[in-house]
């Protein structure tokens, strides 16, 4: 089961109304599309694969319930992450081309990934390899470095929220928890996120910035090397002393430069951890970089 997400109340906001794609939002319904197969299920609703009638564009149906995005009072991620998600542009970052909304669920029109969310890879594989690893670990700090130059605190990476495209080429999705934090701006202290992946900072009620992404990149990497988070254990309280105190355990199994790389982004302080240009020139990185799939993999026909 897909892990579940932390959900701080926030103050109750409208639902926004901007533009969308090939015509206002406004003017969109859900009769304007061919839904097919489920993609995922959420906490807050579902994503088809669906079929934009007129054009004939694949894309991603992302289904909400108004009411249950004001029973969790998250009508403020909601409009954030439209807000946020509409002026990204990058290659390792899922589009929002739109949204419109009925008198019962919100629609949020995204780009179609079509092999689906990595957390089902590696549920399906155990574990990835060096090489495998490598690869969609350097492209989550590339969609983070940009982000960041974007003064945008993505606050949830994980698995589930990175879909896997062609090319064996990742798009980091799900902005509901993101931030803009500009150098003005005091530090966040809302606890958000997933339990596995929260950093020390967060566990105990420090100010944080966006050297969460950064912890956030060495649980991910670990957990792509053995299969499941460093800091998992059944007792929540249990795991809330292990990432407090960094108890880290890494298996002999794991490769010596990936231990250091995990290791160098696991740090308590967040000042020492290793800077995303560091993780670019790491020799994990460097020395597996040579063996990542070719561009002309992975091609497959999309199916509804």
């Amino acid at each position: 089961m897909p892990r579940s997400t932390s959900t701080p109340c926030l103050p109750a906001a409208t639902f926004p109304t901007t533009p969308g794609v090939n015509k206002p939002s406004s003017n969109l319904s859900l009769q304007d599309f061919e839904l097919g197969r489920i993609l995922g299920k959420g906490k807050l609703g579902k994503v088809y694969c669906a079929k934009h009638k007129q054009s004939g564009y694949i894309v991603a149906l992302k289904v909400m319930s108004k009411a249950d995005l004001v029973e969790l009072k998250l009508e403020k991620n909601f409009r954030r992450e439209i807000e946020i998600q509409t002026n990204l542009i990058h290659s390792k970052i899922s589009r929002l081309y739109g949204f419109f909304h009925d008198h019962k669920n919100v629609y949020l029109i995204l780009e179609y990934s079509i092999n689906g969310e990595l957390y089902q890879h590696l549920k399906e594989q155990k574990r990835f390899n060096n090489v495998t690893a490598s690869h969609y670990i350097y492209q989550v700090a590339l969609a983070l470095n940009y982000l960041h130059s974007k003064n945008i605190i993505h606050r949830d990476i994980k698995p589930e929220n990175i879909l896997l495209s062609l090319n064996n080429s990742i798009k980091l999705s799900d902005f509901g928890w993101s931030v803009k934090q500009n150098a003005t701006q005091k530090k966040r202290l809302t606890i958000c996120g997933t339990l596995d992946y929260l950093p020390p900072e967060m566990i105990e009620s420090q100010e944080h910035d966006y050297n969460v992404d950064i912890w956030s990149l060495g649980i991910l990497c670990y957990e792509f090397l053995v299969g499941k988070p460093p800091f998992e254990e059944i007792d929540k309280n249990a795991t809330y002393k292990r990432i407090a105190k960094v108890d880290l355990r890494i298996p002999d199994y794991v490769d010596a430069d990936a231990k250091d790389f995990i290791i160098k982004l696991l740090q308590k302080n967040p000042r020492t951890r290793m800077s995303l240009q560091g993780v670019f020139n790491h020799p994990w990185i460097v020395k597996n970089r040579p063996s990542w799939p070719t561009p002309e993999q992975s091609v497959r026909t999309i199916s509804m």
